[in-house]
């Protein structure tokens, strides 16, 4: 299947406003309180193992509530859909013994969200919406040991995220999506295999697909969880030379502003940020209200710092709604005038 490249239209529509992301998939499957048999469906309904919490299966036996959740998020105002793959490699479905149906979930995933898309496109041509289709991290990462007693143990080899993730990308590409997202990246030696494994895919089709690249800060030092800061992360991708760089997810926007800003300084491309709707509370659950995290957000845009925002963790589509309401009249963030230099990082940035 050929492969439609929006990427023109997508920063010819970045240049004039800010463009909006969609909010958290699981907060919202959560209400529905699934059970078992649900996340079964007729088509897994002998399944060996248990299935519950395999929120990315819902695309195959609940397809009518995950194009549901879409549908709402376009009407909040979204551009930008991600499908529901956060988890859909093999390497996080040999949780439920599920490697096998990688394919089919990636592939009925984004053929939900192309669908939602496509029905709002067509009730107003004069917002197009786009469908990204997600490559999450892994339930593994390749820079640190699983054995504290054994700092040189992996649990995964860089080769194996490679083969994973093409396995996923190819799957999301023949179920038309327009861009590929890598997020929530902890590890950026996870994030290169991403990387490479996506360009490869490109390689063998013989065209491309816009990269969007979000990485996530895992707590107050500021880092990610390989060790890197934001800038030694961004140093050590932008190689990629993605559509759009940013960070998402583990804080609220109130804790992530510092970090957005530092990204907005040394990005040469589109920033983009969707944070949680603040930190969980004692029973697991996000407690800032839509016009607060709005609020926030709204304060990033007036500053210039910011392409692309949406929302994770704890964000529902009345998050999303006062998001784009409050980033509506803003302009989006102008490239930043970036001196050469050789750009290199470890865990620092190394500038020169």
């Amino acid at each position: 299947m050929p492969i439609k490249n929006k990427s023109d239209l997508l920063k010819t529509l970045a240049a004039k406003r800010i463009l909006v992301l969609d909010g958290a998939m699981g907060t919202m499957i959560q209400a529905h309180k699934l059970e078992e048999a649900d996340y079964r469906g007729t088509q897994y309904a002998n399944w060996h193992t248990d299935v519950k919490g395999n929120n990315d299966l819902l695309a195959i036996t609940q397809p009518e509530i995950i194009k549901s959740i879409h549908l709402q998020y376009l009407e909040s105002g979204a551009d930008i859909l991600e499908t529901n793959t956060f988890n859909a490699n093999a390497i996080s479905m040999s949780d439920y013994d599920m490697q096998d149906e990688v394919v089919k979930i990636n592939l009925a995933a984004a053929k939900l969200a192309r669908e939602a898309a496509d029905e709002m496109t067509a009730k107003n041509p004069d917002k197009p919406r786009f469908v990204a289709g997600v490559l999450g991290p892994t339930s593994r990462t390749a820079s640190i040991s699983p054995d504290v007693n054994d700092p040189s143990k992996r649990n995964v080899t860089f080769d194996e995220l490679v083969k994973n993730y093409k396995q996923a990308t190819h799957a999301l590409i023949e179920g038309q999506v327009d861009l590929i997202m890598l997020e929530t990246i902890f590890d950026t030696l996870n994030a290169k295999a991403a990387a490479y494994a996506v360009d490869e895919v490109f390689e063998e089709l013989g065209a491309s697909l816009p990269v969007m690249i979000s990485g996530t800060i895992t707590d107050a030092s500021g880092r990610t969880l390989s060790g890197q800061t934001t800038e030694a992360f961004y140093n050590s991708m932008r190689h990629v030379n993605a559509i759009s760089f940013g960070l998402n997810c583990a804080l609220g926007p109130d804790l992530l502003r510092q970090y957005v800003a530092e990204l907005a300084r040394v990005s040469e491309c589109l920033v983009s940020a969707h944070p949680n709707a603040g930190l969980p509370n004692e029973f697991g659950e996000y407690d800032m209200d839509a016009e607060e995290m709005a609020s926030h957000i709204e304060e990033w845009a007036q500053s210039g710092l910011v392409n692309i925002v949406g929302g994770c963790c704890g964000s529902t589509p009345e998050h999303i709604q006062a998001i784009a309401k409050a980033v509506a009249n803003k302009s989006p963030r102008q490239h930043a005038d970036i001196d050469i230099k050789m750009r290199l990082s470890g865990l620092e940035p190394f500038t020169h």
